[in-house]
């Protein structure tokens, strides 16, 4: 006889439900960040800020994730690999889901609190990009370009903290940001294409077509392209050049492992951003700490 799995406790649920099994959604956020703190900063971040982003990107994409399933339950139980999340399969209320993403919200807003007036005006921005991106999928033909704003908005907040003004260069760092999200996003929803074809979700797998794996390649292009300009900007150098050098290797294995188009492939190279995004940062802060 085959044992039974015991059921999860309400803790382990609500866990899932904001994906503490799951980080890498985390670290997508905390590169991009952190790499803008790094340039803001001339490679000398504050550590009370470094703590304050860090922590603020994990709580925010936690209760990102609890409105997401939120405003998916009735799409996710027709997708295989989101069936089980604990509010479509019953286990969770959509009441308990949003006062989770509420109470995560408060506690990120707290943390800013020490900082300046425009940093908190930003918050309040990206939150209303974080709370509405779930509903984009139900009309925008290429939602994964919204979600690079939420993803890659701590970028300008960070600029903010920092010298208290957005500069045009964390705009462009922004734009990047979106790139490389429609990239990511696209392998990503390349494994639920047939599913979410079903049940009429757009998503950029669905919108490029046949020039998907195309698209995603031209979308890490134009990102690091932009990067290299940004990088320019502020006189980086040879370590800087090396991380983008391992970034651009990063794109090419992920387009052997999404040109078959093939489900755990895809969703292996969307995972692997990580390193994509981790190359970047190192660059970054390993040519400021070599002047």
């Amino acid at each position: 006889m085959h044992a039974t799995t015991p059921p999860l406790s309400k803790l382990e649920l609500y866990f899932r439900l904001v994906r503490l099994d799951k980080p890498i959604g985390t670290v997508l956020l905390l590169w991009p960040t952190l790499a803008a703190l790094w340039l803001a900063s001339g490679g000398v971040p504050d550590w009370k800020l470094l703590l304050i982003f860090s922590l603020g990107t994990f709580l925010m994409r936690s209760a990102g994730c609890a409105v997401n399933d939120y405003a998916d339950q009735d799409f996710d139980k027709h997708v295989k690999r989101t069936a089980e999340r604990p509010i479509t399969s019953g286990r969770v209320s959509g009441k308990e889901a949003l006062l989770i993403a509420a109470g995560l919200s408060l506690v990120a807003f707290l943390l800013i609190q020490p900082l300046n007036a425009l940093v908190k005006q930003l918050s309040v921005a990206a939150l209303v990009i974080a709370a509405t991106y779930p509903y984009f999928k139900r009309f925008f033909a290429i939602p994964q370009a919204y979600l690079g704003i939420a993803f890659g908005f701590g970028m300008p907040m960070a600029f903010a903290a920092v010298q208290a003004a957005v500069p045009p260069v964390a705009w462009l760092l922004l734009v990047g940001n979106v790139f490389w999200a429609v990239a990511y996003d696209t392998e990503y929803a390349m494994v639920d294409r047939d599913d979410d074809l079903k049940i009429g979700i757009k998503t950029s797998a669905i919108t490029f077509g046949r020039f998907d794996v195309a698209a995603i390649m031209l979308c890490y292009g134009v990102h690091l392209a932009i990067l290299l300009v940004v990088g320019q900007q502020f006189g980086l150098g040879l370590p800087f050049l090396l991380g983008i050098a391992m970034a651009a290797g990063c794109a090419v294995y992920h387009y052997f492992l999404i040109r078959g188009r093939e489900r755990a492939p895809c969703f292996a190279a969307f995972r692997h951003n990580n390193y994509l995004g981790a190359a970047v940062f190192a660059g970054i802060a390993l040519d400021y700490a070599l002047r």
